[in-house]
């Protein structure tokens, strides 16, 4: 895996604006996998941000890259935290929701919806993917809004802004590390 994959689908996070960002990578030996998060571990927690494989399978990882203190308040919504009760998580503690999720994401072909959760989508719009299936949203972009399309729309230029700039600034020559907002 390289930091550039990172700063390519992860920006956001990276720059605090979001609480977590999925992504798949792809041919890796195991060894070689597990040294690398160690890496990007080591030297993004004192950022407060964290990445952990979420499934592997044949030659492709997911991964999450996150920044638990920001997942910890999102899962003190009490929206948020009725989405997950009626989708089988216990409490709201982030390591057990994670822990969950892994295991949900594992046994199952399709991801389960409330993975929005846990990237920073807005409760409504992640409960309104849900009743809907998927069906009669507002309007798409980085996920489909039923809730507050303004705030939605504003909220993914936000998101490509970010990516575009911390793209060019690491072909500029700054490093991952550089890059993290502490927070």
């Amino acid at each position: 895996m390289t930091e550039e994959m990172i700063v390519k689908y992860c920006s956001p996070t990276l720059a605090g604006l979001k609480t977590g960002n999925m992504f798949s990578y792809f041919g890796f030996s195991e060894e070689s996998l597990l040294t690398e998060i160690r890496k990007i571990n080591r030297c993004l927690r004192v950022k407060g941000v964290r990445l952990i494989p979420m499934k592997k399978q044949e030659n492709r990882v997911l991964l999450y890259l996150y920044r638990p203190n920001k997942l910890k308040k999102d899962l003190e919504n009490e929206s948020v935290k009725r989405i997950l009760q009626d989708h089988g998580y216990e409490n709201n503690h982030s390591t057990c929701c994670i822990a969950k999720l892994i295991k949900k994401i594992k046994e199952n072909s399709e991801f389960p919806h409330e993975i929005g959760l846990f990237l920073g989508y807005p409760p409504e719009d992640v409960a309104g993917f849900i009743n809907n299936k998927a069906c009669n949203c507002k309007c798409v972009g980085c996920w489909k809004v039923y809730g507050d399309e303004k705030k939605a729309l504003k909220t993914f230029k936000e998101y490509e802004k970010c990516t575009k700039i911390y793209c060019e600034q690491w072909k500029g020559g700054k490093s991952l590390e550089y890059l993290c907002v502490a927070g």
